[in-house]
């Protein structure tokens, strides 16, 4: 039997709900992933439902990892998350049935094809220590070696009780790391557990480079995290995270070079 685009997107829709969303949430998603953004007013339209109930829906996805939201309300935007992180919200009582995981497993390659990402470039904020955690979670997505500039001091101070952990998890994916940041007792004590955390760093003199915000460039990604402003931001851009690795590769020299006299 030929299946039409319509009931395609019916059978994606119930498999949704077969899995743990709403019939609302469903539509939503499945209206986002074929917009890739847009305002309330855009994805409701799509989704055929009023203003109001777009963003009390738009809000659920959220909490569940499927809908990234930039920008200030009236010019606020939500992007749809990969349909990867279908799996992170059903519940434990549900990860049991291991039919609702075949059936997640099953519809994830059609909901990508559905996903309309192209490379559009976007910036998305994340808020308070959530969206701090958000933030560096992502670069473990990461398929190259990270590089960062960094001062162990404020991220500690920023996340407290994170860093260990995360640490470790980003090394146990393989993931390198090359950090420059000011030349401390926690940084130097940072770098002697280089080699275990898959990490190489540049220390350079403290009296004229520190590092607030964080960044770190991977990817075609550029994470920031400004501990002050308990802000997380990351800008999705091929051409922007290419212009920032090349000025990074400047630094990285200047910064052995200051290493090695200091």
């Amino acid at each position: 039997m030929i299946h039409t685009p319509k009931q395609e997107y019916r059978e994606l829709e119930q498999s949704l709900v077969e899995i743990g969303l709403s019939s609302k949430e469903a539509g939503v998603y499945l209206a986002l992933l074929t917009l890739g953004h847009g305002t309330v007013s855009q994805i409701s339209r799509r989704a055929n439902i009023n203003r109001t109930t777009g963003y009390d829906i738009l809000d659920s996805l959220s909490a569940k990892g499927l809908v990234s939201i930039s920008g200030k309300e009236p010019k606020q935007e939500y992007s749809a998350e990969s349909p990867e992180n279908l799996s992170k919200f059903i519940s434990e009582e549900i990860k049991e049935k291991n039919k609702i995981l075949e059936k997640t497993e099953e519809i994830i390659p059609e909901l990508k094809s559905v996903h309309n990402i192209k490379d559009r470039p976007r910036v998305l904020f994340y808020e308070g220590r959530g969206g701090l955690e958000k933030v560096y979670e992502d670069t473990l997505t990461s398929t190259e070696p990270i590089r960062a500039y960094a001062n162990v001091e404020h991220m500690t101070v920023g996340l407290p009780g994170y860093f260990p952990e995360y640490f470790k998890r980003r090394a146990q994916k393989g993931i390198f790391i090359r950090g420059i940041g000011p030349k401390t007792e926690d940084n130097l004590e940072l770098a002697k557990r280089n080699t275990d955390e898959k990490r190489e760093t540049a220390l350079v003199p403290k009296d004229k480079y520190d590092f607030v915000p964080e960044i770190n460039i991977y990817d075609n990604k550029v994470m920031i995290a400004s501990w002050r402003e308990q802000l997380g931001i990351i800008i999705e851009s091929t051409e922007i995270a290419n212009a920032m690795k090349v000025i990074y590769e400047l630094a990285w020299a200047e910064a052995k070079r200051l290493e090695k006299e200091s």
